[in-house]
This record gives structure tokens, C-alpha cells and sequence, in this order.
């Protein structure tokens, strides 16, 4: 759990500045919970720039409560919490600063985004919290009071978060909480879990992650693995301590987050992913008449494919419905062995590809149509799909036919360029597993919005 803050302040010497307005944002990784806001009389005056800076002034402040007053709200809603803010060591030293004060000793782990940021993020032109939000298309309101500037703290962890495919963050959080008893009680951890589609992650009492998975349904799979009595259950059932989870709204998301990030944490519960999920894939070649031909194949690393299958059937259920939707001939798709015409021929559907009767030009655009349509080669363009919220949409990013990685964008903000894109992005490894995955969703739903985008 975190507690992200920002806080006002008086202005002034160093140790000697007071509090006049704080924010605590109680986060769990996924949404707000809890929330404190309030000003604060920080009994001394407030440094004219700091005034002209926050429009925080003496009069709004007359009325408002001291600190003492607010301490213990802060206590509790901070507790068993780690502290986030935009340059933490600044808040959470006049947090200490103010409680040292009233004589408590105020102890909290702490997290600081501009340092995460610069981690996750690098070549930012500036960390400033307004200015990077900004280049991230990060919504934020009420710039330098503590309300919008925790808000926007909180868009931007949230981002961090999903740059940070590691799992540095959430392992180093789990280790802090771990769980004591001997045998881990699964009920508890399944009612706090989500029916919603997203990668989880099963963590060891030492916070390292032995299982990644992903699913529509997460709730619902957790069962599935705490009921099981395969040896593999078995074995996760004895050493789960914690689970967390990352939604995606996406299952394209989280098919390619999954196949990333298990990749990189080598997680010792995951059977080591196969070097290709795919078994088949579309060739194309042009044969002595210049007609282009396609092919269903075994995957050959050596070979450029049009996309790929699963498995053969998979392939030939394609090739079926390309050669309705394009008319096109099955002799040239494969399909039909014959020295001859095809069938489709005999019975009229076939324009006589076949035997030479169709146009050369005009039977390979129709073939050329299909091979764009199921290859993203050489183009930048972005996949636009659901997000985790309503106001929120996925992007997953193809620069130059190249799979850079996907991020999430609010609906109020357009992304209309590649310098925007590759801003909120988290880079991920282009492979031939990352195309499969892409490629097969893509067949799979065919009404997932794709953008060609301008370099």
C-alpha cells in the first residue's frame, strides 16, 4: 500500500518552513482508497513568493487547523504504508520535520517518482512534475496546490509502475510485508483479487516472484491454481505469500506483458516459455506466370513470414476464408493440388488465376491487399485497445514494422505523433513470439482499432 502526498509549504529557512496545505492520496497500485486534503495553519508567515506561486495566503489559512490537529489523521491513514511523492525527500523531510516537533518520531519508508522516473523514463527534457506529466499526457489541475499535484503524482506512479517490468517496485514492497504464518491462507488472497483481465503475479515470503500468468478473469484463475492438485499447484499452493496484479483492460495487454515480463524475471514456477509459439506461418512467393502465390508452411526461422499460426489447422482455416473474403484462387493459396484449374474455376468463383485467364495486375492487388492487411512490415502504426478505465485506452506501438512496446493514454489527450507515443510507452522486446502474439489477436478481433501514424 502507498500513500502518495504532496505538501505546501511556508517557504523559508531550511528546517524552519511550516506546513500549509497537505494532500495524502492512500493508494493500493490500482486505485485510491482512502484520501486526506486539508489546509494548515502553519503558525508563521508565508514567503510572498510562495503566496504568489500557490495563491495560498495568511487569510485562508486563519481558520484552518494546526498541524497537532491533523497529525493523527496523518498517522493513520500513512500507516503500514511506503510514502510517495515528487522529490520525497523534501516532503517526507518536513513531515518529520513537523512531527519531530510535537516530539513523535515519524517513520515511514519512501518512495521519490523523480528519482523512478529518471529509471523508467530516461532522456527527459525536464523532471519537474508539471513539465514531465505534461510530456507524458498526464491530465493534471490545480498545479502547485497539494490536491492536483498528488493526483497527478499518483497518474504518474501509476504509469512507473507499469514501466517497471522488473517488478522492483512490488517485490520490494511484498518483502516489507511479508506474510508470517506457515501455511498462507489462500481464501484471504483470493477475496482481495479483481475479476478482471490483467497479469498476476505469485510472490515467495521473500517477495521474489515465482509464477506470472494472465487472465480475463484473475480471481477466478487464483482459485484455479489454490485448488488444483497437479504437482505444479502443489508445489505454488506451499510457497505463495502474496499475490498482486497489474490490470490491463486489454488482453492483448496482458498477453504481451506476460510473455515480457516472465522473459525477465524468470519466474521458477513458469515452464521456460518455448522459443516459438507457433508451430506454421504465410509465406508468399511470385511462380514463372508472376503471379503471387501463398503458402501455408512449417515456421522457418530463416524465412520473413506474413504472420503465423498455431498450427496448421489454424493456417488452413485461414487461407479458407482469405480465398472467400479475396476472391481468391485456391490452386495459388495451396489449397488445391492440380496441374490444372482449381475448383472454385469449375464452379465460377475463381476468376481463372489458375490457368492464366485473370489478369496478372489484377489478381496480384487483390493478394497484395491480403498480405497488407495481415502484416504491420516496414509501417508505424498503433493499436488502439481497452484500457484499464472507462476514460482510458491501450496502445501498443509499431515503428518502421518494429514492436516498441505499449503504454495507456486518457481519452482527453490525442496521440497523434511518435515522439508522444514513444513518451508513454514501456519498451518492450520485438521478437517473433511479440508478432504472433500481435498478429493472432488481431485475426482474433477484428474490430480493434489500428492507426497509421505519422514519424
Amino acid at each position: 500500500m502507498y500513500a502518495v502526498l504532496d505538501i505546501e509549504t511556508t517557504g523559508g529557512k531550511y528546517n524552519e518552513e511550516g506546513i500549509t496545505e497537505i494532500a495524502i492520496y492512500k493508494f493500493d497500485g490500482h486505485e485510491i482508497v482512502d484520501q486526506f486534503i486539508s489546509l494548515v495553519n502553519p503558525e508563521r508567515d508565508i514567503q510572498p513568493f510562495v503566496v504568489n506561486l500557490t495563491g495560498i495566503n495568511s487569510n485562508m489559512l486563519r481558520n484552518a487547523p494546526k498541524f497537532y490537529e491533523v497529525a493523527k489523521r496523518i498517522v493513520e491513514i500513512t500507516n503500514d504504508c511506503i510514502i510517495v511523492a515528487h522529490n520525497a525527500q523534501f516532503d517526507y523531510r518536513i513531515l518529520r520535520t513537523e512531527f519531530s516537533r510535537l516530539g513523535f518520531e515519524f517513520e515511514r519508508k519512501s518512495l521519490c517518482t523523480v528519482e523512478l522516473s529518471k529509471y523508467l523514463i530516461p532522456g527527459q527534457a525536464s523532471y519537474s512534475l508539471g513539465k514531465l506529466v505534461r510530456a507524458l499526457g498526464i491530465p493534471v489541475a490545480d498545479r502547485h496546490r497539494a490536491s492536483g499535484d498528488a493526483q497527478a503524482t499518483v497518474k504518474l506512479f501509476k504509469m512507473l509502475l507499469d514501466k517497471d517490468t522488473e517488478k522492483k517496485i512490488i517485490q520490494d514492497v511484498v518483502r516489507l510485508n511479508p506474510k508470517r504464518q506457515l501455511e498462507p491462507k489462500h481464501l484471504d488472497i483470493i477475496a482481495e483479487l479483481p475479476a478482471i483481465t490483467g497479469v498476476y503475479y505469485i510472490h515467495n515470503e521473500e517477495g521474489e516472484i515465482i509464477y506470472i500468468g494472465k487472465s480475463n478473469n484473475i480471481k477466478k484463475r487464483i482459485n484455479q491454481h489454490f485448488t488444483n492438485s497437479n504437482p505444479k499447484s502443489k508445489k505454488l499452493q506451499t510457497l505463495v505469500a502474496a499475490v498482486t496484479y497489474e490490470a490491463t483492460g486489454s488482453e492483448l495487454v496482458a498477453l504481451l506483458k506476460e510473455s515480457e515480463e516472465i522473459k525477465k524475471n524468470k519466474p521458477i514456477l513458469n515452464r521456460a516459455l518455448k522459443r516459438t509459439s507457433f508451430t506454421h506461418a504465410l509465406y508468399s512467393f511470385i511462380d514463372k506466370n508472376n503471379y503471387i502465390n501463398l503458402k501455408i508452411d512449417i515456421a522457418d526461422g530463416r524465412k520473413k513470414p506474413i504472420t503465423t499460426f498455431s498450427n496448421r489447422q489454424s493456417g488452413k482455416s485461414f487461407i479458407t476464408r482469405a480465398i472467400e473474403d479475396y476472391s481468391l484462387c485456391q490452386k495459388l493459396t495451396g489449397l488445391y493440388q492440380t496441374k490444372s484449374s482449381c475448383f472454385n474455376y469449375e464452379i465460377k468463383t475463381c476468376a481463372g488465376a489458375c490457368i492464366g485467364k485473370e489478369p496478372v495486375e489484377i489478381y496480384n492487388k487483390r493478394v497484395s491487399s491480403l498480405i497488407n492487411k495481415n502484416s504491420y512490415a516496414n509501417k508505424n502504426m498503433v493499436i488502439i485497445d481497452k484500457g484499464r478505465d472507462i476514460d482510458e485506452r491501450s496502445a501498443i506501438l509499431i515503428k518502421n514494422g518494429v514492436f516498441q512496446g505499449l503504454g495507456f493514454f486518457n481519452l482527453n489527450y490525442q496521440i497523434n505523433n511518435l515522439d508522444v507515443l514513444e513518451s508513454i510507452i514501456t519498451p518492450m522486446q520485438n521478437s517473433r513470439d511479440t508478432q504472433h502474439i500481435i498478429q493472432s489477436y488481431l485475426r482474433r478481433n477484428k474490430k480493434v482499432k489500428q492507426l497509421i501514424i505519422d514519424s
